[in-house]
């Protein structure tokens, strides 16, 4: 009973890891990569389409994105993403592909990077407390129901303290992992 909570209970602490490792592709670093803009959302003939639906995106130069449209008449749906989006970039349009240059990070543009990865670190951790606390809960249900003994409820909660402790290392070393990214020159 209390392993099958353990296992949910890893699973969706993992699942909120892979949450964070996906978000933090997306945050911007020196160097030009698709994930920055493959989920950006398109209107494409009335949807939402992601503009890794719509186009290939490379990276010709380490500073620059280069986008190519599967349908020359998305080209200005998707510039129009780009422009409404709050990456500050500005595309360059030729009629058949469209490339982004990524101009340098300031330093204070870096602190601002950094300030917003903390926080999704930190609505990280308050999701794997979230997932702690609702186990937890459901652990007392059952002892309270006498479907498990007092001491299987004390085990029970330790582990589950032991796996939200490595989970929210986990999401440090992640934290730490990026911050170092952003900083790099």
């Amino acid at each position: 009973m209390i392993n099958e909570l353990l296992r949910d209970a890893k699973v969706r602490m993992q699942s909120a890891l892979d949450v964070l490792s996906d978000d933090l592709v997306g945050i911007r670093t020196g160097r030009a990569s698709p994930a920055l803009i493959e989920k950006l959302q398109v209107e494409y003939y009335g949807s939402e389409l992601t503009l890794i639906q719509l186009a290939t995106i490379s990276v010709p130069e380490s500073r620059q994105l280069l986008i190519r449209p599967f349908d020359g008449s998305s080209l200005k749906a998707i510039e129009k993403a780009i422009l409404a989006s709050d990456l500050g970039l500005t595309p360059s349009n030729d009629g058949k592909v469209i490339r982004l240059n990524l101009p340098p990070l300031t330093e204070e543009r870096r602190r601002d990077l950094v300030k917003m990865v903390n926080n999704r670190l930190e609505d990280a951790k308050v999701a794997i407390r979230n997932i702690r606390r609702d186990c937890l809960k459901d652990m007392r249900e059952f002892e309270k129901e006498k479907m498990i003994s007092e001491d299987e409820l004390k085990q029970g909660e330790d582990e589950i303290q032991e796996l939200t402790n490595q989970m929210t290392d986990q999401v440090s070393v992640i934290g730490k992992r990026k911050e170092e990214e952003i900083m790099e020159f």
